[in-house]
């Protein structure tokens, strides 16, 4: 059997964002109903090194009744390196391997640096679909690298905004951000987070930043939050008042408790109860198991931490794709 191989560029061009954003609905609230199967991501961190490795494995089985292929195991080896910004590289950089269910035999490999931005931004895309007041206008973005851009783009179709603010420290990174090929709606630098946040509707965190990027004085009533960066629980967007205050919905109750710093924090203060303060998963909501935002005038904020279900779907679809565009290159291993 061959194995499709596919580079950066042949994900790009295969995966769209409408396309990964259908599949993170499905997938996750497959997920939700038990129809597929993922561990805690394992992460080695060597002392000494640049980065660290992370390792996310799921199956999916084939029950699904959409001519998608029979049962499927996956496995994303992606180290994150948070000097590669500085070097114009992704700080992702790694692969998505698919496995067959039935024999265990390799069908393909794609490049994970496209794989995560692609489908984290179409989760947080359907996150705010889900959860974002039907009339929110302005989206504002902390930080300006791979995963804004792709934010971005992947936003713009999900609410009619009509201005988007972008901060990040480092004015280049904003300007290349906001020359990007973003038809339709003005992009403007801010001066900084909180005026970029300050009346926003729909907010973004995408660093890697160790201390707050975003307080809750800052948000406005109604406001969606999308925390997407900061995924050890070493690091944290967001202030404890943020969490406290906010309707609380997760990609994976584990991996919150697990990984997310701001929430681990905020429990160790009692400034929340734990678990009992989150809402929902998003596949959940999805899956009409559990409730999604109450009201208008309710904050409510996704956090989003990356998961495995995630990466097989969203291969699946860019195979899907590349095999219809000509795209990739079959090798035998």
């Amino acid at each position: 059997m061959g194995v499709l191989v596919l580079s950066h560029d042949d994900v790009r061009a295969a995966l769209t964002p409408a396309a990964c954003i259908e599949a993170m609905a499905e997938v996750l609230a497959a997920h939700a109903r038990g129809d597929a199967y993922m561990p805690l991501r394992s992460v080695m961190r060597a002392p000494g090194a640049a980065g660290l490795l992370g390792l996310m494995p799921a199956w999916r089985g084939d029950d699904r009744g959409d001519g998608a292929p029979m049962a499927t195991f996956a496995l994303k080896a992606v180290c994150l390196m948070p000097g590669n910004p500085a070097r114009g590289l992704d700080a992702h950089q790694g692969v998505v391997t698919l496995f067959d269910g039935e024999t265990g035999q390799p069908t393909a490999i794609l490049d994970a640096s496209a794989i995560t931005a692609i489908r984290t931004a179409a989760v947080t895309a359907l996150a705010t679909r889900v959860l974002a007041r039907e009339d929110a206008r302005e989206l504002a973005i902390v930080g300006a690298g791979v995963q804004a851009a792709a934010h971005i783009e992947a936003l713009l179709p999900v609410r009619e905004f009509a201005a988007v603010r972008v901060y990040a420290p480092t004015a280049d990174h904003v300007r290349a951000l906001i020359e990007g090929a973003f038809a339709g709606v003005p992009i403007t630098a801010a001066a900084s987070a909180e005026d970029a946040v300050r009346g926003a509707d729909v907010i973004v965190t995408a660093t890697s930043s160790r201390e707050p990027v975003l307080r809750r004085s800052w948000l406005g009533e109604g406001a969606h939050v999308n925390a997407v960066g900061a995924s050890t629980p070493a690091w944290r967007e967001l202030d404890v008042e943020t969490v406290a205050a906010a309707a609380l919905f997760a990609d994976s109750r584990e991996s919150l408790r697990n990984e997310a710093g701001e929430y681990r924090l905020a429990v160790e203060q009692g400034v929340i109860s734990g678990e009992d303060h989150v809402r929902a998963e998003l596949g959940e909501v999805l899956a009409g198991l559990r409730p999604g935002r109450a009201d208008d005038v309710e904050l409510t904020l996704f956090r989003s931490l990356g998961l495995a279900v995630e990466d097989l779907a969203a291969a699946e679809v860019a195979i899907a794709g590349a095999r219809r565009l000509g795209r990739g290159t079959e090798v035998e291993l």
